[in-house]
């Protein structure tokens, strides 16, 4: 009993001192940790204040807006696909922060005065369906929305990737909310409007992915995009880098467990 008892107080002791000089936050902290770095009183009395500093150096400026990354392409294209999946997705999950990234799914297809098939698309009616499908999904998913397209153009099958996709990505939208949006009205009137939105690019598009940059297409820029469309978007921001832009490291609690 006697040994426990000691034991007890040994441990208590090294645990006090092995604590001294880090900056963790002790238990007493009355505030849940999504509010320690709410204001700099809170901040001091969980004695966090040095990271709530690091975490708010590292966000952007509200005030200057983000790079608005649109892109107008088909569902079935190859080169569209790659785009996604290799350039526009990978680089929006590092710098969402300081992009904003549109969708357009309709490309180089045709809208035709016919009720029966009012879409034509370059790579047959199984890209109009996938179109329509993606437009769907941007309309229903919210922010959600790019993930499941990504995870759709990233698969073997598009169309077939669809409903897994959404359901891993957008759990809260049910496939049945998509199908009657691609059977209805309201997959159609999505359609014109991309419609509308592609034929009003100034200069017209020529092929696609078409990417335009806060509204403006350059030659230069799409160049760009197809290369290193991350260093395009970090070039582009006005606002001071975030670290992913300049390689800048940020520090990390080193403890270990």
């Amino acid at each position: 009993m006697k040994l426990t008892v000691l034991l007890a107080v040994f441990l208590l002791f090294f645990t006090d001192q092995s604590s001294e000089g880090k900056s963790h936050p002790k238990p007493s902290c009355p505030y849940p940790p999504s509010q320690w770095c709410r204001s700099l009183e809170i901040a001091l009395e969980c004695k966090v204040q040095k990271q709530c500093m690091e975490l708010t150096a590292t966000r952007p400026d509200p005030a200057v807006p983000p790079v608005v990354v649109s892109l107008y392409y088909e569902s079935l294209c190859p080169g569209c696909r790659a785009f996604i999946t290799q350039q526009l997705f990978p680089t929006w999950t590092m710098l969402q922060d300081i992009m904003t990234v549109n969708l357009i799914p309709y490309g180089n297809a045709k809208e035709l005065p016919s009720a029966n098939s009012p879409f034509t698309c370059q790579h047959g009616q199984p890209e109009c369906l996938g179109n329509m499908i993606e437009a769907c999904i941007i309309n229903s998913a919210g922010h959600a929305a790019f993930q499941v397209i990504n995870c759709m153009e990233s698969a073997a099958n598009v169309l077939n990737a669809a409903q897994p996709c959404l359901q891993l990505y957008a759990p809260a939208v049910s496939w049945s909310n998509i199908d009657s949006c691609v059977k209805g009205d309201l997959g159609y009137k999505l359609m014109h409007n991309n419609a509308i939105m592609t034929r009003a690019l100034n200069p017209a598009h020529n092929h696609v992915p078409w990417v335009t940059f806060n509204g403006e297409y350059t030659d230069e820029n799409q160049d760009k995009a197809m290369s290193s469309l991350f260093h395009l978007v970090c070039q582009l921001y006005k606002g001071g880098k975030p670290p992913a832009c300049t390689g800048a490291q940020v520090k990390l609690d080193r403890s270990l467990c």
